[in-house]
């Protein structure tokens, strides 16, 4: 009675995720079906009539681009990280700090110019969804400026270099994604509003 033993030089790896990586990747899950029922059901009251009509704040348009922009220069200083170019890496992140606070403070200005035009939070549903929606975006927006001012406080300890991204990758994808939730939600209500 023979046995057959098999010799396998590559064996196949299984596939696998940093866990703080993966608790992330569940959170923005998370935060995609909330925002993803919001909008479905601004389109069903929309639907059911008496839907305020009105402008959007012209400061969206600001904020979008303050959020793109953000996202750019962020993205270059996780480039800057591969290569332990230390100072760029700390200039992105106090740049993207600078302009996620920019993003915020435009937010709340935007809720200003909805007010002059007589759009509240109570009363008709359409500015209440306005009001969720930038709100909760908000939200998220300050938890993502905590998350920066984390990486911004390792990058000045020289903690954030090419041997140890995994903290600046994770923030670097959560910003990506609350910029892509915003322009979403921007486009959403340009063509809903």
């Amino acid at each position: 009675m023979g046995t057959n033993i098999r010799l396998v030089e590559n064996p196949a790896r299984p596939l696998s995720m940093h866990p703080h990586k993966f608790a992330l990747w569940l959170f923005i899950v998370t935060i995609v079906m909330i925002f993803a029922s919001l909008t479905s059901a601004f389109i069903v009251k929309q639907g059911e009539g008496s839907w305020l009509e009105y402008d959007l704040p012209t400061m969206f348009w600001y904020t979008s681009g303050a959020i793109i922009l953000s996202s750019i220069i962020l993205q270059w200083g996780y480039f800057a990280a591969k290569k332990d170019q230390f100072t760029q890496v700390k200039l992105s992140l106090v740049v993207t700090l600078i302009l996620g606070m920019a993003f915020l403070v435009g937010q709340y200005l935007s809720w200003g110019q909805l007010v002059n035009m007589e759009v509240y939070f109570v009363g008709n549903p359409a500015g209440s969804f306005i009001y969720v929606l930038t709100g909760l975006h908000a939200f998220h927006l300050i938890s993502g400026i905590v998350f920066l001012i984390v990486v911004l406080f390792s990058a000045f300890n020289y903690k954030v270099h090419s041997k140890n991204l995994v903290r600046f990758e994770m923030c670097t994808t959560y910003w990506h994604f609350l910029g892509a939730l915003w322009l979403y939600l921007f486009l959403f209500l340009v063509f809903y509003h």
